[in-house]
């Protein structure tokens, strides 16, 4: 062999080495990224930052109802890219209102500001992109500012079943929802947050995670509409798929009281249960605040749901990773 057809040789060997290198580095796959890639999970997740950056918006809807006689509203917001995936289901929140409230207070400017809050946890992956669902939770009275909203079914209307039940079933119809009360939450403020836990336990074959703000579990209704009684009359099969959130200002005495000794009860139970309290009083601007502590309770629950989840292969989407620590 010569010089020159030394060079040619060698100058070939260098290139099939580099080939080879340069071919694993863009076949090969850790196996840890494969995983990431494949492993299924039922929630949905903010896939891209132009839909993120798009405030929410809600709406107020109408629906008849059969159980109240009458023509009734809700509010609707709707998570970023809804229209765009059209094969995702999503979770589901309910926001009851408190007295003399209607479907739009937890979304307005000057009371509840929900979607501010909303968006905030589905930019730090505290909560998975839900569709949050407003009811009016007056009865035949009406909204009045001398007397709070009857969550029960009673002279008054069947408001109960129409916010446990009927509402869901036409949320269930309207919307793409995981139809599975491990994705489903009920919450409210005040009487709401009565009327959250008090319907939520009326219908335990819908919603799993229940919360309150100020709210109060003893009713002048009785035993049956009072959560703090009610609730030990639940099979014991039901009570262990609930998880509770509680919550009350410092100096909101009577309903920290109220929420204090509820939740003695739920650990007596062994329910689930987180009771906190916080530096403030039956306001707007302590309700404001701290819904983004009940709904990022509520995103851990949907995240541990999807975890142990076996559901349809359409449901099937990646998984949210919380970024920051609650």
């Amino acid at each position: 062999m010569n010089y020159k057809q030394s060079k040619i040789l060698l100058l070939f060997s260098v290139l099939t080495l580099v080939g080879c290198n340069f071919s694993q580095g863009v076949v090969a796959k850790p196996p840890q990224q494969q995983d990431l890639q494949t492993t299924p999970s039922v929630l949905p997740t903010q896939r891209n930052t132009s839909n993120s950056a798009t405030p929410l918006t809600y709406k107020i809807e109408t629906y008849d109802s059969k159980v109240m006689g009458a023509s009734r509203t809700y509010g609707v917001s709707l998570p970023p890219g809804y229209e765009q995936n059209s094969k995702q289901r999503y979770p589901v929140i309910f926001l009851l209102h408190g007295g003399h409230g209607d479907p739009s207070s937890w979304f307005i400017q000057n009371k509840g500001q929900a979607l501010k809050t909303v968006e905030q946890l589905y930019t730090t992956g505290k909560l998975p992109p839900s569709i949050i669902i407003t009811p009016d939770g007056n009865d035949k009275r009406g909204s009045s500012p001398y007397q709070d909203p009857e969550y029960i079914d009673g002279p008054n209307g069947k408001v109960s079943t129409a916010v446990g039940d009927e509402l869901v079933k036409v949320v269930q119809s309207r919307y793409r929802t995981i139809n599975n009360p491990d994705f489903w939450a009920i919450g409210g403020l005040s009487s709401g947050g009565w009327g959250a836990i008090n319907v939520g336990l009326h219908n335990v074959d819908r919603f799993s995670i229940l919360f309150s703000h100020s709210g109060y579990f003893k009713d002048k209704s009785g035993p049956a509409n009072s959560p703090i009684s009610y609730i030990k009359t639940i099979p014991f099969q039901a009570q262990k798929k609930l998880k509770i959130y509680l919550d009350s200002g410092t100096s909101d005495t009577d309903e920290l009281g109220e929420a204090e000794r509820f939740s003695k009860v739920l650990n007596q139970l062994k329910i689930y249960n987180s009771f906190r309290q916080f530096p403030g009083s039956h306001t707007w601007q302590y309700w404001r605040k701290h819904l983004a502590d009940s709904l990022t309770f509520v995103g851990e629950q949907f995240r541990r749901a999807s975890e142990t989840a076996n559901m349809p292969a359409n449901l099937s989407i990646n998984h949210h990773k919380n970024n920051q620590n609650n």
